[in-house]
């Protein structure tokens, strides 16, 4: 370590623990061939606890820092950026000392990425939403997701349902369920398994009757995906009666 909070330092961490064995595996999981939706990612070969413990000593980052991290076209430079600004709103957000001023320029960061393609693969979105946009539009209006989910983005569109993880730990289900209803025709398989799983979230965290109520609604219209993650915690009963409305 050189003590120096830039991307530069990060990079150069990543590196000296990069395998090139584990960049062709990564290549093949995040799907980054020819018309995949990872089609065209670079990865160096670093897994996810090694380049969590590389960034714990970059607390503290500047914010323009970061932002160059997610203009990388490597993979891991863009989730340690991602994984520090984490932190950042972490800090931001304490109650003692919340800094809104902070948050917001954290928040702008990480859509403006968000809307240029740089939060570009499921790994990268699930890592961050719930974390910066999350604490962030917990107790103010939610339009921003509602845009997100207007674009004709993959991307974008998990960022505004994995956002909505946040609000169901708090016990708020409403903008989630409102956006899976939105998605349910969109038969992408990223796109299904992020529906399935907050839906089988709010039943596991909040109240099972709100997910067998959006159930009893819209299993006709569910793909296989979205309803087998959604009905996971359900008796085998009530997995055989949603799957037989398909």
């Amino acid at each position: 370590m050189t003590g120096e909070l830039t991307a530069a330092a990060v990079q150069g961490e990543l590196s000296k623990v990069a395998d090139a064995g584990d960049a062709v595996h990564l290549r093949r999981f995040f799907k980054t061939g020819p018309g995949e939706y990872g089609a065209g990612d670079v990865f160096i070969g670093v897994r996810v606890p090694k380049t969590r413990a590389v960034v714990k000593p970059f607390a503290g980052m500047p914010l323009s820092e970061i932002d160059l991290l997610l203009d990388s076209a490597v993979h891991e430079h863009r989730l340690a950026g991602l994984i520090i600004l984490n932190g950042e709103m972490a800090r931001a957000t304490r109650t003692r000392s919340a800094d809104v001023a902070a948050q917001q320029r954290i928040t702008d960061l990480y859509l403006a990425a968000v809307r240029r393609g740089r939060v570009n693969n499921w790994d990268l979105v699930d890592a961050s939403a719930e974390f910066v946009l999350g604490p962030w539009l917990l107790a103010r209006p939610r339009d921003v997701l509602f845009e997100l989910a207007a674009a004709d983005s993959l991307w974008e569109w998990r960022v505004a349902l994995l956002t909505t993880f946040a609000f169901i730990k708090a016990g708020d289900t409403g903008t989630t369920l409102e956006l899976c209803e939105r998605f349910l025709e969109d038969k992408r398989d990223l796109i299904q398994k992020a529906v399935g799983w907050m839906l089988r979230e709010i039943g596991k965290r909040v109240d099972r009757a709100i997910l067998t109520g959006f159930l009893d609604a819209h299993a006709p219209a569910m793909g296989r995906t979205a309803l087998s993650y959604a009905t996971e915690h359900l008796t085998s009963e009530q997995r055989a009666h949603y799957r037989s409305l398909r």
